[in-house]
């Protein structure tokens, strides 16, 4: 999808970055970035009532989006729990081939979209063909991801993972994990691969690595795989369970993030996802890392992960972006809305993250923005001359915000609208929902009905 050349975009209302500005003409360039914004202007062009730069969905695993709904029956024997949701998902996958990955992918990349997402990291560990054969190109699976995107427009950070083992004491994959597994040296053909078929993208599409956790990676192989990301993106699933946390002090006397922090140059081109169990220590010794974490509080609470510490994070000048992970629902303003909501109820409080200057909403918004960018290598996080024209138009005639003026209307978006509310999004100039809707949806539905049609013949 090519970027639309020459464009403008007026907004009657438009947060930039010193705040929020009246009648802004923005100014696209032809390879996806922002010219010239001016305030005080008479409109031309594509016409908006509130204009906000629009987000990184900074953590997802595409196949999964197909799951959604089939993991809320209790099993037999007892405490459902993020372990047995696993089993769930490696069933499924095993049902997958290459044309399902592709059709799933350009769906819920569509529906990323129309939530108000410009771009995602795609944090991609389903590599090999069903029993952990690897097909013909090793990077058969991220070349039909970033096809998905090829067909969406959506800005993508690709991040091939790296899957070893089967937990921290090295022990073999399990049937469910063999299509993720890699060794170092192969897992680095299949990177330079993908990063070979991600040229084929516009400019704004990055590259970056993603060790999977410090459960199916040994130390030499994070070691190599930070290698291999140099200064891009390095993208990891960090202390999200107790049991992760058991087996990393039961093997290493160590806590995951403790471990990492102390082990790592951790700094400002990672981001750590989840994060939900850790110690004041390790939140305030992430927070001054200058990494981002990365939030995904509607699958957290899904699978019962815990709540993230938000609040001492954020208080200690923590950065932190938003994803939605395992894809059972889509959307930004719940994204955003679940996250305050969890730290109010584990507090027994109200507007937890607001500061003296700054409304809730505008506090989620902001640095879901900024951290969400940062996380993704991506030249965005405002309406700014020089970023990249991540956009997102909302509906100032939807009823919860009409009237409302500054980070009211932040407010408004995320504790009473939802996703109706999003008409327009803008991925790197690239003018992908129009009033509300992909501009290429009905085709990307259709094929993805079909493809799920035969994989419940499948299943």
């Amino acid at each position: 999808m090519s970027t639309r050349s020459g464009a403008t975009v007026f907004a009657e209302k438009a947060l930039l970055p010193d705040g929020w500005a009246q009648n802004v003409l923005v100014s696209i360039s032809e390879n996806g970035s922002i010219s010239a914004v001016e305030q005080g202007q008479a409109p031309a062009g594509v016409r908006t009532g509130i204009l906000l730069p629009a987000p990184v969905n900074l953590h997802s695993h595409a196949f999964q989006r197909a799951m959604a709904g089939m993991s809320e029956r209790r099993g037999e024997g007892g405490r459902d729990s993020f372990w047995t949701w696993r089993q769930i998902m490696f069933r499924f996958l095993d049902a997958l081939g290459p044309d399902d990955v592709e059709a799933i992918a350009a769906f819920v990349q569509m529906e990323m979209l129309e939530a108000g997402y410009a771009a995602v990291g795609e944090f991609h560990y389903l590599h090999h063909q069903p029993g952990g054969v690897p097909y013909d190109n090793l990077a058969e699976l991220s070349v039909r991801i970033i096809a998905a995107a090829s067909e969406t427009g959506i800005g993508l950070t690709h991040l091939p993972v790296l899957y070893q083992y089967g937990g921290v004491d090295k022990r073999a994959l399990a049937p469910g994990q063999i299509r993720f597994g890699n060794d170092p040296d192969r897992f680095a053909q299949l990177h330079e691969q993908a990063g070979t078929a991600l040229k084929a993208l516009a400019a704004d599409a990055v590259l970056g690595v993603a060790p999977h956790s410090l459960r199916a990676v040994c130390e030499q192989g994070l070691a190599d795989a930070v290698a291999l990301a140099g200064e891009r993106p390095v993208h990891m699933h960090l202390a999200e369970q107790v049991g992760e946390v058991e087996e990393l002090l039961d093997a290493r006397g160590s806590r995951p993030v403790a471990w990492l922090l102390d082990n790592h140059r951790v700094s400002s081109n990672w981001c750590l996802i989840h994060c939900t169990q850790m110690v004041p220590e390790e939140t305030l010794g992430l927070a001054q890392s200058g990494a981002v974490a990365g939030l995904c509080p509607i699958t957290e609470s899904s699978l019962g992960d815990g709540i993230f510490d938000g609040v001492r994070y954020l208080q200690a000048g923590g950065r932190f972006g938003v994803g939605s992970d395992s894809n059972i629902r889509i959307s930004l303003s719940e994204e955003l809305r679940t996250l305050e909501y969890s730290q109010r109820l584990r507090d027994k409080s109200r507007a937890t993250i607001a500061t003296s200057r700054k409304s809730t909403g505008r506090v989620l918004f902001d640095g879901a923005v900024s951290g969400g960018a940062q996380a993704a290598g991506r030249n965005a996080g405002g309406i700014a001359k020089g970023c990249f024209a991540d956009l997102l138009a909302l509906d100032a005639t939807a009823i919860d915000l009409e009237g409302r003026e500054g980070d009211e209307i932040l407010d408004a978006y995320i504790f009473a609208g939802d996703d109706r509310m999003v008409r327009d999004v803008w991925s790197a100039g690239r003018h992908v929902v129009r009033g509300g809707k992909h501009v290429k949806g009905d085709a990307i539905r259709a094929a993805y009905r079909a493809t799920m049609n035969r994989l419940r013949n499948r299943l």
